[in-house]
């Protein structure tokens, strides 16, 4: 277990996936007290819910909320309307081509501003948030110019922002590959068993190992050399 260090707060954007796991122990590495914050959005891939309160518990966050919202107007995703189907089978082109239909509109702006908001209520001053730009490309909204810019957003909006403090936005797996996601995982103590990576798991929680996620993720436990304990596979 990773025991969270002495050192200044900070608010965990924590999914339940792989990523967002990661991201976690980087930060509890670095010495913060991280309080970690799940979003319900409407997201038909629920079950990564149950997933993040474990990783948050097994990992030594100093906090773990739970915030839901009313996707509403922010819907139109594969992710959570349930007319539309997850794509699968796709190949590396396919998936680093456009911006595909798992998208959600404004997703990271909504779960930043909770995050923004429960941070400057503990007084922090730095957000983490897992996102990649290297195999979700297609993504908008997981750009270091959206990350800049949402930085530039806080100071101006937040009464923290205008009485000199300075929110920092950490991404760090911006630009990493996901075998060296699936590296660092292992490096700072994540069972890897414990996440969720998939957009359309069975009832059971169990990965379609054909949407995007789960052909990303497997391609990084490749790289990297090693078993994904979550499938079970030799």
């Amino acid at each position: 277990m990773i025991r969270t260090g002495a050192g200044r707060c900070a608010v965990v954007l924590l999914s339940g996936g792989l990523d967002s796991a990661t991201t976690l122990g980087l930060a509890l590495r670095q010495g913060f007290a991280c309080h970690a914050l799940t979003v319900d959005y409407g997201q038909k891939h629920a079950a990564e819910l149950a997933c993040a309160a474990r990783v948050a518990a097994a990992m030594g966050a100093s906090s773990h909320r739970l915030a839901r919202i009313d996707v509403g107007g922010i819907a139109g995703s594969s992710l959570t309307d349930t007319a539309l189907s997850v794509a699968k089978d796709r190949t590396d082109r396919e998936i680093g081509t456009g911006i595909p239909e798992t998208y959600v509109p404004a997703r990271n702006t909504v779960l930043l501003s909770l995050a923004l908001g429960h941070a400057e209520v503990l007084g922090a001053l730095d957000l983490f948030i897992g996102v990649n730009a290297v195999d979700y490309s297609g993504y908008p909204d997981c750009r270091p110019e959206f990350l800049a810019a949402f930085e530039a957003l806080a100071r101006l909006a937040t009464r923290a922002g205008v009485e000199g403090g300075r929110f920092r936005v950490h991404a760090p797996l911006l630009n990493w590959s996901k075998g060296r996601i699936v590296r660092a995982a292992l490096e700072v103590g994540l069972d890897p068993a414990m996440t969720l990576s998939c957009y359309d798991p069975d009832s059971a929680g169990r990965p379609c190992r054909r949407c995007d996620a789960c052909l990303l993720r497997a391609r990084g436990f490749m790289d990297a050399g090693v078993d994904d304990p979550a499938l079970g596979n030799p």
